[in-house]
Formats: C-alpha cells, structure tokens, sequence
C-alpha cells in the first residue's frame, strides 16, 4: 500500500545581510499562512546570506515533520533569473543547469513540485500600482516605466524581457495612464534611454523598481542612473504588500489541488 502523502511548503528567496529584507520576506510568508490549512508545514529560507535559514536548513526543517510532497515557491521577480535555474538544479528538478552554478544538490527524500517566480498577473500589477499611484498627478500626461534587473545571459535575458513587458502590459491597463506602461532594464542597461525616450514625447515618467524588497538595487543603483534626468520615483519595491501573501497562498493551493491532490 502507498504510504501516506504529507504535503509541505518550502519558500525560497535570495536573502540579504539587510534584517529587514529579510524581516519583510518572513511576514509576507507568515501571513500566507493563515490562507493555508491548519497545520501545514512551512518553511521560510534563502538562497545565501542568512545562516541557519538557509535552503538545506529548510529542507531538512520540513523533512523532520514528514513531510513526503514538497511544495517550493520561489520568491524571486523573474524567471529570468540565473537563481531559479541554479536552484532548480539543486533541487533535483532539473537534469543539468543552463548556467554552470557552484550550488550542489541538496540532500532532499521528499518530492519537489516546483512553482513559478512572481513574473506577472492581475495580483502583481496591482501591487506595483498601488506603490506608485500616489506619484501620479496628471495622468493624461503621464507613463509608467517598471524597472528590473535583467540578465546579460542569452535565454535569460528573453525571460526577463517576456515577463515584465507583459507585466507592463497588465499595469497600463490598470493605471490607465495616457502613456501607458514600458519598461526598462538594469543589464543590459537601458533606464536612462527609456527615460530621455518618453521625456521627448512629451511626458512625465513614473519610475516604478520591480524588486521583491528595498535594497541597493532600489536605494543607490536605480537612483544613480536616474540623476539628471526628469522622473518621479519613490524607491518603494513590492514588499511590503498584502496581496504578495496571496499570490503565495494561491499559487500553493493550485499545486496542492491540481498536482499532489
């Protein structure tokens, strides 16, 4: 006879030397619990950085409670990122990474079903306009330009630039801006161009950084290459939002319905 399934949920995101990135990251997770039934397992660790929560740790955390079917959400923007591949690979999800990696397979019994990073979508879009809509003061003059990291890696990059142009997309159509939405890159980098660009045509642009917590990114990169040039940007990245629980939440109850039943 089968043994019993016992279903668990891992999620994943980089980490940060930052308490407070990762305090943000933790409460996001914690509050996606309570949409979860009682009693579940769940983990909380990072790809690198916070020692004793690391990958491994979490794994061997969920394990120790039985767990047999785990559940991995990746808290990461992009499916561009090299992270996702790097760890899906560790995981065991993946015969062989795309990108050579230095992360080994970790120790894991249980089954992995692997979920999506965040991308795009309805929930998505509305948590990146609610964190810049209050910039917005003549929106018949106006476009939104999201910012993300990118990637300088073929096949990567693609990823990155198919997720946030139909991020882009889903947020023109909630803001309803005159301009729209577009959207610009750090690697390669293209946020000064695209800002001169719709600046030329007339308009005012509303900077909106696509990264799951404030960080360098947010605080000095971004701004660096904004110098000079004639933008409304606030630095606040999605976290934290209520809706990232959610989409947590959902994406962990489709899994559960629909692969480990």
């Amino acid at each position: 006879m089968e043994d019993a399934k016992k279903p668990g949920v891992l999620v994943i995101s980089h980490g940060s030397p930052d308490e407070h990135w990762v305090a943000l990251v933790e409460a996001a997770v914690a509050e996606a619990a309570d949409d979860l039934p009682a009693g579940l397992p769940l983990a909380c660790a990072f790809l690198e950085t916070v020692e004793g929560r690391l990958i491994q740790d979490g794994i061997d955390q969920l394990e120790g409670q039985g767990v047999t079917d785990m559940i991995v959400i990746p808290l990461f923007v992009s499916s561009g990122s090299t992270h996702i591949d790097e760890i899906a690979y560790a995981l065991g999800v993946k015969d062989a990474p795309e990108k050579e990696t230095d992360l080994e397979r970790f120790r894991v019994s249980a089954r992995v079903f692997f979920g999506d990073p965040i991308d795009d979508g309805p929930l998505v879009a509305k948590m990146v306009w609610d964190k810049v809509k209050g910039l917005s003061v003549r929106p018949e003059r106006e476009v939104l330009l999201l910012v993300g990291h990118g990637s300088n890696h073929p096949g990567f990059l693609q990823r990155w630039e198919r997720g946030i142009a139909s991020l882009a997309a889903q947020c023109a159509e909630l803001a309803g801006l005159a301009g729209g939405a577009d959207y610009a890159l750090l690697n390669p980098d293209s946020l000064s161009a695209k800002v001169r660009d719709w600046s030329e045509r007339g308009m005012d642009v509303i900077v909106a950084p696509l990264f799951l917590s404030a960080g360098y990114f947010t605080k000095v990169t971004i701004p660096e290459r904004l110098k000079g040039l004639a933008h409304r940007y606030s630095g606040e990245a999605l976290l934290p939002h209520p809706l990232m629980a959610r989409w947590m939440s959902q994406q962990i109850l489709n899994i559960m319905g629909s692969v480990i039943g």
